[in-house]
């Protein structure tokens, strides 16, 4: 262990912030703004002091820095009911490297529908546990009256706007991605059309319908000609629309999907029912989640800028915390890429 370089070691007590700064050849005081607040220190200094800190196993008692800072260096991340692990774990990775690189750790929250775990959050967030939150899933958590949103603490909003809520966003445009989906159908030939959605009410799913209908009635699609399965965006979901599917007396030939899970097990399970992809339908997927690539044959999909949505709500989060005056009016909102594979073909003929 490099702990024995420390005079504190050596006497059998715990390495304390003094050895961490003589060891740097800097004050305490810089050694404590170093592990607070590394980006208000300069680089040469913050390496020293990093070093200073692994050579010796200093482990700062992070209770009393947050005691005496007024601050716990803890940030909230909502994440939605309908969690799906493939997507948002890259939004998650780009949330905690931004916070981490500042000195702050995430803590994870889910709703599931439990009242009890949605009261133990609001709570904390009141308690002033944690210094401010990222809601991935468009619902901030609330009981009986008490949101989060009124605890006094800063909130972004990544993946979905909040209802009713002036907050900072990072988001990409569901509206025109959805768009893009279905032109790419609609290029290819394809004049029926079948939507999968995600959770019925929810901002994504809005605003993904919308773009839907808007390209299909731009290219003069009648209601005659395209269908609608709920989903969810769970695997689930996409089978269950693909057996609802298969009972249509007209099919249609091209699919667009509100995930790339509920795209991929709708293509499983009318592969086995028979049903060729491309040769009898086409389907597009959202997200490019990594397994897109790997299903057979592998999926047209729009890619969302998963690391840079989670990475981005964070760094909007650290302005609210600085307390920049501009840092309520944030907002960025990334456009979707269409990435092109071997699910989606022509139209077949009639």
């Amino acid at each position: 262990m490099e702990a024995k370089d420390s005079q504190g070691a050596k006497s059998g007590r715990s390495v304390r912030i003094g050895d961490v700064a003589a060891k740097a050849g800097v004050s305490t005081a810089t050694v404590s703004r170093t592990l607070a607040f590394p980006d208000k220190v300069r680089p040469a200094t913050r390496q020293r002091v990093m070093e200073a800190v692994d050579r010796l196993g200093y482990t700062p008692n992070e209770a009393a820095r947050a005691l005496r800072a007024g601050a716990s260096r803890m940030v909230l991340v909502v994440i939605p009911q309908d969690y799906s692990g493939a997507f948002f774990a890259g939004v998650i990775r780009g949330a905690d490297a931004e916070l981490s690189a500042h000195g702050y750790t995430i803590l994870m929250g889910s709703l599931d529908g439990d009242a009890g775990k949605a009261r133990r959050l609001v709570d904390l967030v009141f308690a002033r546990q944690i210094d401010g939150a990222i809601v991935l899933s468009g619902a901030p958590p609330s009981v009986e009256g008490r949101s989060i949103l009124s605890a006094g603490v800063p909130v972004i909003a990544v993946c979905a706007e909040i209802d009713g809520a002036q907050l900072p966003a990072a988001l990409v445009d569901d509206f025109a991605c959805a768009q893009i989906q279905t032109q790419h159908l609609l290029d290819l030939g394809h004049r029926r059309l079948h939507y999968i959605s995600g959770i019925e009410g929810s901002y994504n799913e809005v605003q993904r319908y919308r773009g839907f209908l808007a390209a299909a009635a731009r290219a003069g699609i009648g209601a005659d000609a395209v269908s609608r399965s709920l989903g969810n965006y769970s695997l689930a979901s996409g089978a269950a629309a693909a057996h609802e599917f298969l009972r249509q007396p007209q099919r249609a030939t091209g699919i667009v999907a509100c995930s790339d899970e509920m795209a991929i097990a709708f293509l499983k399970t009318i592969n086995q029912a028979g049903v060729k992809c491309p040769g009898d339908v086409s389907i597009v997927g959202f997200d490019d989640i990594e397994f897109a690539s790997f299903c057979e044959p592998a999926l047209t999909t729009i890619r969302q800028p998963s690391h840079a949505l989670g990475a981005t709500g964070a760094a909007m989060l650290l302005a609210a915390l600085r307390g920049e005056a501009d840092a309520a009016s944030l907002r960025a909102v990334f456009p979707g890429e269409l990435i092109i594979r071997g699910s989606t073909g022509p139209a077949p003929a009639f």
